[in-house]
């Protein structure tokens, strides 16, 4: 876009969706090593000069978690000692988000530590996408851009022209986020589930609030990590009468045993963006990839233009 102060460089977590980011932009990814040792340690050597240079580093703390986000630190340092005028840590995904308060004692904060651990490093500012949780972005005592992928869901379910659709939060935890996708959707019903968890990952659903009855319900989530929460939420909206059941999410985490459960046919369809990669071999049919991409690069754009970020979302 014609502004040789703005780079982009990309860790190796996601490099397809960085690709695209640059291309909206008119860029390409900057060059840059980045090896491992024998014994693990990661390298990490920019190769171009970008003294005084605006620089934005796309890397979400996707599986395995701990080498990406220590790839991203050490990518945020190397660029603060080649003298960046400005870092910015654009994290499609944040990872560790989940455990953002204490529920019992003697347990950490991680979604804090982490984002200590960023500052620490030398990050000026952040770009993130659908936070597990909006309190996270207090847990920064740099400025933080909250960005959504909820736009090209939306447009997605809009294009698909679905009839007597209601809009189903697979917990009571995700009831304003579902309210919203609802809003958007022309003040489509509401139901949502109420769970009980048993332990991490295992979940036990109770009972459903709402009349799903003969309509396409459509569970609003941020992720999908195993699907445990989000099949047994299908399985009773299914068992209440529900027509057909879509799932829309942006982070497609898909851990465990989570592509058996999406693609055993209780879903219709299983709707994610591309902020963390789905390799071929765990793709399915029922899934479908929205890209996020221009989004993302807008986003860079309007924060590297000093303009409003926000009113993308108005």
């Amino acid at each position: 876009m014609g502004d040789e102060r703005l780079r982009l460089f990309s860790g190796s977590a996601n490099a397809e969706l960085a690709q695209l980011v640059a291309r909206y932009l008119g860029l390409a990814p900057g060059p840059l090593v980045r090896k491992s040792f024998a014994d693990g340690e990661v390298y990490v050597q920019i190769q171009e000069s970008i003294r005084g240079c605006d620089v934005y580093l796309i890397q979400p703390t996707c599986a395995p978690v701990n080498d990406h986000l220590m790839e991203m630190l050490i990518l945020i340092d190397a660029c603060r000692r080649a003298s960046a005028r400005q870092i910015t840590a654009v994290i499609p995904y944040y990872g560790y988000a989940r455990a953002d308060r204490k529920t019992a004692g003697r347990e950490s904060i991680t979604a804090k530590l982490v984002a200590n651990l960023i500052t620490a490093a030398g990050v000026d500012r952040v770009l993130a996408m659908d936070l597990h949780s909006a309190q996270i972005q207090a847990y920064f005592d740099i400025p933080l851009d909250h960005v959504y992928g909820s736009p090209v869901l939306l447009q997605y379910i809009k294009d698909r022209q679905l009839e007597d659709i209601v809009i189903v939060s697979p917990d009571v935890g995700g009831v304003s986020r579902a309210r919203a996708f609802a809003k958007k959707l022309d003040d489509a019903p509401l139901a949502f589930v109420d769970k009980r968890r048993q332990a991490h990952n295992e979940v036990e659903v109770m009972n459903l609030v709402g009349d799903v009855h003969g309509k396409t319900a459509i569970l609003v989530d941020d992720m999908i990590d195993t699907a445990g929460t989000i099949s047994e939420a299908a399985r009773v909206l299914l068992e209440r009468g529900a027509r057909e059941v879509y799932a829309c999410a942006t982070h497609p985490v898909f851990s465990a045993n989570a592509i058996e459960r999406l693609s055993d046919g209780t879903f219709t369809e299983v709707i994610v963006t591309n902020t963390i990669p789905v390799a071929p071999e765990r793709r399915f049919p029922q899934l479908r990839i929205l890209s996020v991409a221009d989004l993302l690069g807008e986003a860079i754009w309007r924060i590297h233009e000093d303009s409003s970020v926000s009113s993308m979302f108005r």
